[in-house]
């Protein structure tokens, strides 16, 4: 588990933060809306004041790429930098991770693909989280997509566990109504998948249990006011408890489906996973009954009296609701996604790391059913 910095105002003390842990000059990762939010500009400043001298890349998609890796860690070694510092979302954050993996243990960023293939020591690492969504700030995931293979590459290793993880509330308010939903919906996901996960331990229970808890209370306000900074920062501590969680337990298959749609498609992560969290609810309610009775308990549900299997029903059609109310997509078509696709992606979804803590056995033919409910 990183250092975590929590609060308003934290956001100044990305420069301390980076001088405390040995750093001179930093390698600053950010995206041009970040920068257009003036966070970027903010970090910079922050690590100026810290007698710190400032390298800054922001070639940073929203589904990230080996290329824009294989850039950044360029960057890093071609300016001499000795950390590197994330401000974004969770694209901005992966490529800050995986570019100082390239930077001090060299190869192709695929070589990297899976779990514990990192053999030398990262640079320090400082994460300053702009959305409550992606956990990266606090976990040990990079996500980066292979174009030429046209998939998303999962790679996992405690190296990748940031020193600090900067988590400002304020920050949140810049995010359209748009991208606070579909964050906050990866948020619900992680903690749900991480509850369920074959790899979940009493630890991961309580993060998991306190962000399903808050996504249930506050996400609808976040969504509908970017002036409700209690909702904000309930939702940023929902977010903080999920990646806890999810960085330990793993996830699941929505996961491992949507970064195989992710791969073919440049949707958002939190949309695809809106889309899938039922139906993969559905499909793995029986294999963990106890635990879905205890997820529609904690959405809010009454379930005294209830059986595991009228509890879980509760529990999906509670999501569900919740994806009406934000305006999250609610079909893969909507989306633009095209049937066609569904054979490949059922087959890719199944290499994926998340979804070997699935609590339920799954064969492709029975993901490609998933994808066509979703439809």
């Amino acid at each position: 588990m990183p250092e975590v910095i929590f609060g308003k105002g934290s956001i100044d003390q990305a420069g301390d933060g980076c001088a405390r842990l040995g750093a001179q000059r930093v390698l600053v990762v950010s995206d041009d809306g970040v920068q257009a939010a003036g966070w970027t500009e903010r970090v910079m400043e922050s690590c100026l004041s810290a007698g710190l001298s400032v390298s800054l890349f922001t070639g940073v998609s929203i589904n990230p790429t080996s290329e824009e890796v294989e850039a950044c860690a360029g960057q890093y070694i071609h300016d001499s930098c000795d950390a590197v510092v994330g401000v974004g979302g969770g694209s901005v954050l992966d490529v800050a991770k995986a570019a100082a993996i390239l930077a001090t243990n060299g190869g192709h960023i695929r070589d990297y693909e899976g779990i514990d293939h990192i053999h030398r020591p990262l640079p320090p690492l400082v994460m300053v989280t702009t959305t409550a969504g992606s956990g990266s700030d606090v976990s040990q995931f990079a996500i980066i997509l292979d174009p030429e293979r046209k998939k998303k590459m999962t790679i996992v290793s405690k190296s990748l566990v940031p020193d600090i993880s900067i988590v400002d509330p304020a920050v949140l308010s810049t995010k359209s109504a748009r991208l606070t939903a579909s964050t906050g919906l990866d948020v619900l996901t992680h903690a749900i998948e991480s509850y369920v996960s074959i790899a979940s331990t009493p630890l991961t229970d309580v993060h998991a249990k306190s962000s399903i808890q808050l996504c249930a209370k506050y996400l609808r306000e976040s969504v509908a006011s970017a002036d409700n900074q209690y909702a904000k920062e309930q939702m940023a501590i929902a977010s903080l408890h999920a990646g806890l969680a999810f960085s330990n337990a793993i996830l699941g298959a929505v996961h491992a489906i949507a970064h195989s749609i992710g791969g073919h498609y440049p949707f958002l992560h939190g949309d695809i996973n809106a889309v899938m969290l039922p139906h993969v609810m559905k499909f793995n309610a029986s294999a963990a009954p106890g635990r879905f009775k205890d997820i529609a308990h904690l959405l809010g549900e009454n379930t005294d009296g209830l059986s595991s299997s009228e509890a879980s029903d509760l529990a999906i059609a509670h999501v569900e609701r919740l994806a009406v109310d934000i305006g999250a997509p609610l079909t893969l078509t909507g989306m633009g996604f095209k049937e066609e696709s569904i054979p490949i992606i059922s087959e890719i979804s199944l290499e994926d790391a998340c979804m070997i803590t699935n609590p339920r056995m799954i064969t492709a033919d029975e993901v490609a059913a998933l994808l066509y409910q979703a439809l």
